[in-house]
């Protein structure tokens, strides 16, 4: 019975024989690492900090080294609400040192990072040695397909809001866009407008601001040179294109870029900010084509009025996660999961929470004068 305490959960099934039950416990792993990015600090908490804890683990939480404050009065929320001590913990410091010596250590059972893939390749290369689980939601680099059919207006809306949102600041972002040739010219006439009213400011300061800055000097370096090495290949700028004029912050103007190639920087590398790269297809198997052309798989998006299409592109696109006529964020319900180089496991929902338990699975023959 002391081991029956140790059990999250379990389900039984009838084996081929039918003396036997095959039972799948699922229990706690012990020690879990929350690296967390620094974009949606307390989303990011409760996301890794909830389904360790109903599975019965501890946890260790690691905030970006950009962002540690916000978790740090979050821990002192978990403090004064009277958790055991020990149960869930904070640790600040840079992943170079800090993050590296927790995916190094033995007694830790699983590290489940949010980050970009190359934190997510430096974890996995430091837990190598005890062969830790991982859990890692890393970079995307999410492709939008407009079809001739879709309601032009609403992948405006969408798309833009999926650009806009945390001023481009999150790995869900529509990332490329591509639009059926029949529709391109009113898509991005649109598109650029919507983008070009954006008022950009210090929403501190000013409360009419719609966006505000990006996280710090090296991410804006990072767009504005993605942008200009795009113009000096060829692209063209709709709207936008520089580093906004504003003081008090990294401030990027709201940006639509078109004539780039498929295999650009810009088309390929996550931007992670204001900038939409718009290109064009003529078939939605070349969409699909151009869309999978990526390391990265996490999210993408289709906009289409026909179940058909929409279906066609769901089955053949090769992201964790397919929106279908609305913007790109994620269902807690649902479950949050990368392909590719976007990502190991994945976050929300039951298979999410299942991310933070061993398998144990027991084969219950049962003896011959037992059979009744």
């Amino acid at each position: 019975m002391a081991n029956a305490a140790r059990v999250y959960s379990g389900d039984v099934m009838q084996s081929d024989n039918e003396n036997e039950n095959i039972i799948i416990a699922r229990q706690p792993i012990g020690v879990a690492v929350g690296i967390i990015a620094w974009n949606f600090q307390f989303f990011l908490i409760a996301r890794k900090m909830g389904p360790a804890l109903v599975t019965g683990n501890t946890i260790l939480i690691k905030p970006s080294s950009d962002t540690p404050g916000l978790a740090l009065a979050f821990a002192k929320l978990v403090d004064e609400v009277g958790l055991p001590a020990g149960v869930v913990n904070f640790v600040s410091g840079r992943g170079s040192i800090i993050g590296d010596d927790l995916a190094k250590n033995p007694k830790v059972g699983i590290i489940s990072l949010t980050g970009s893939t190359a934190s997510g390749k430096k974890v996995m290369a430091a837990a190598a040695n005890h062969v830790a689980k991982m859990s890692l939601e890393l970079g995307g680099k999410a492709p939008a397909i407009v079809a001739k059919d879709a309601d032009i207006d609403l992948a405006v809306q969408a798309i833009f809001d999926s650009r806009i949102d945390n001023n481009g600041q999150i790995c869900n972002n529509a990332e490329r866009i591509y639009v059926q040739e029949d529709v391109a010219d009113e898509f991005i006439k649109k598109m650029t407008a919507k983008m070009a009213a954006v008022k950009v400011g210090n929403p501190n300061t000013d409360p009419d601001a719609e966006m505000g800055p990006l996280i710090n000097q090296g991410a804006l370096d990072k767009v504005d040179g993605l942008v200009q090495r795009a113009v000096e290949a060829g692209g063209k700028i709709q709207t936008g294109g520089h580093p906004a004029d504003i003081d008090g912050g990294f401030f990027y103007e709201p940006t639509v870029i078109t004539n780039v190639a498929q295999d650009s920087e810009i088309v390929q590398n996550e931007i992670f900010g204001p900038v939409l790269p718009i290109l064009t297809f003529k078939t939605i198997p070349e969409a699909i084509e151009m869309a999978n052309d990526t390391v990265y798989g996490l999210t993408s998006s289709v906009y289409t009025r026909d179940l058909e299409t929409a279906s066609y592109v769901a089955n053949e696109i090769e992201f964790g996660e397919t929106y279908i006529n609305r913007f790109n964020f994620e269902g807690i319900q649902g479950f949050h999961a990368g392909w590719k180089q976007s990502g190991v496991g994945g976050a929300d929902g039951i298979h999410g929470v299942e991310e933070f338990t061993n398998t144990h699975v027991i084969y219950l023959q049962r003896h011959p004068e037992n059979l009744k």
